[in-house]
């Protein structure tokens, strides 16, 4: 199905993109989500109306993204966890716990948005990414100490 993009979609495209996905995506994602427009001539000049709408609520996610990511470079994260004499963890920092270490700290992020490149399986310092919009990408330190 062709549809066109009303927001920016990760991994899909921009606001204003004609882009074609299949028909349960767009049915079922991106059509009840208003995130997309069926690509018809109708459709097409109602975009063209709504626009700069659309233009404007994009500029405020975009800003609501940076002062996120200023918000998270500020806290300093760290978390105590058991481990061997040789400093690997039992277990790991999953992204749940980094979530929750963050909404503790009135910052609310959503899973899709954490990168971990590798897990966090030992003490000492790490870096993940936090990829809260379109081309915003930070590496974010996260320390993790012996309990």
């Amino acid at each position: 199905m062709k549809v066109i993009l009303t927001t920016n979609v990760k991994k899909l495209g921009k606001v204003g993109d004609a882009v074609t996905v299949k028909d349960g995506f767009a049915r079922n994602f991106l059509l009840p989500n208003k995130m997309a427009l069926r690509q018809n001539k109708k459709n097409l000049e109602y975009y063209e109306k709504i626009k700069e709408e659309i233009k404007l609520n994009e500029d405020k996610k975009l800003n609501e993204a940076n002062q996120l990511v200023k918000n998270i470079k500020k806290l300093k994260i760290e978390f105590r966890r058991e481990a061997d004499e040789k400093g690997q963890l039992y277990g790991a920092i999953s992204k749940k716990e980094i979530i929750n270490f963050l909404k503790d700290n009135d910052i609310k992020i959503h899973s899709d948005d954490i990168i971990i490149s590798e897990q966090i399986r030992s003490i000492g310092e790490h870096e993940i990414s936090i990829n809260p919009y379109t081309d915003i990408q930070e590496q974010i330190k996260i320390n993790v100490h012996k309990n």
